[in-house]
């Protein structure tokens, strides 16, 4: 019909359009993305386009992964150390954020108490609140609970965790609630029929039928954790991949394409990231949208 093909060669035009401008707005973050990865494979910084001045090696990796931080100075850090202390960190904060989150989720949106739609009010404006902004509060709170002086290396950990776990704690909450929105009450009422208390209804039959979800907080948390760099430096004694490349970045012995490889290096989990969870990126919106 002549009114229908109008609409969807209307609707393909605009399909279009908003594609070719997001491939505009994305090009420079695509080329200064291309141009970091580049430049550790090769050994001058390869800052623009020009092929004759990307200088193919290796060297740059053997280096980072020797702990050597400049080519020739005899600098020498356990990277290996500063990888698993971003991982504690990563995993800490993704454990926590999703242990929690799927339980306050479960809690608003299956029960009905006082205060319910002020939580939820609270939760938005809470998540609305840029973390750096909340760094004095949280360091004057430890500030008065400080342990012995010898267990710093370790509480310093749990500071950086349960600190950066309660600024994503908000989100994963308000997206677990519209997981949770999505199941039946059927399927819940015929278990507590059956006997089943509440924390077993939702550990054993309501967890399992929101994965996707549980794997996205998860995922959420874990790059929170492994990209942070103001509650690390504010809290944390160890050194974190973030720290590493800040420090090196600045320093006079700074061999530039050696931290161009700890940039790639410390870039790797958001690209996997994005490369096997789209289709949980877009189950997230629609529950978003629900909830």
């Amino acid at each position: 019909m002549p009114g229908m093909r109008d609409v969807e060669i209307r609707k393909r035009s605009s399909e279009i359009l908003i594609l070719l401008a997001i491939i505009l707005a994305s090009i420079p973050l695509i080329t200064g993305y291309l141009l970091l990865v580049l430049s550790s494979f090769s050994k001058t910084m390869f800052t623009n386009l020009d092929p004759n001045s990307f200088h193919p090696t290796l060297i740059n990796w053997i280096l980072l992964f020797q702990g050597r931080t400049a080519a020739f100075a005899g600098i020498h850090v356990n990277i290996w150390r500063i990888v698993l202390n971003t991982l504690i960190v990563a995993l800490g904060i993704s454990f926590l954020v999703t242990i929690l989150g799927s339980l306050n989720g479960y809690a608003i949106s299956r029960m009905n108490f006082p205060g319910r739609k002020h939580i939820l009010a609270l939760l938005i404006l809470l998540h609305a609140f840029p973390g750096s902004v909340l760094v004095v509060g949280v360091y004057f709170i430890y500030r008065l609970f400080i342990p012995p002086l010898e267990l710093v290396s370790i509480y310093s950990f749990f500071y950086v965790i349960v600190a950066r776990a309660a600024v994503e704690i908000p989100m994963a909450t308000w997206l677990m609630k519209g997981f949770f929105d999505m199941i039946p009450w059927e399927i819940e009422w015929s278990a507590i029929v059956d006997g089943a208390s509440r924390f077993k209804v939702w550990w054993k039959i309501l967890l399992p039928m929101i994965k996707p979800g549980l794997a996205a907080v998860m995922l959420f948390g874990f790059l929170a954790g492994w990209m942070d760099l103001i509650y690390v430096r504010t809290f944390l004694v160890d050194i974190t991949l973030a720290k590493f490349i800040e420090a090196n970045t600045y320093a006079e012995y700074a061999y530039l394409p050696l931290v161009a490889a700890a940039g790639t290096l410390y870039l790797l989990p958001t690209i996997l990231f994005f490369i096997f969870a789209q289709k949980l990126i877009f189950t997230i919106s629609v529950s978003g949208i629900k909830g």
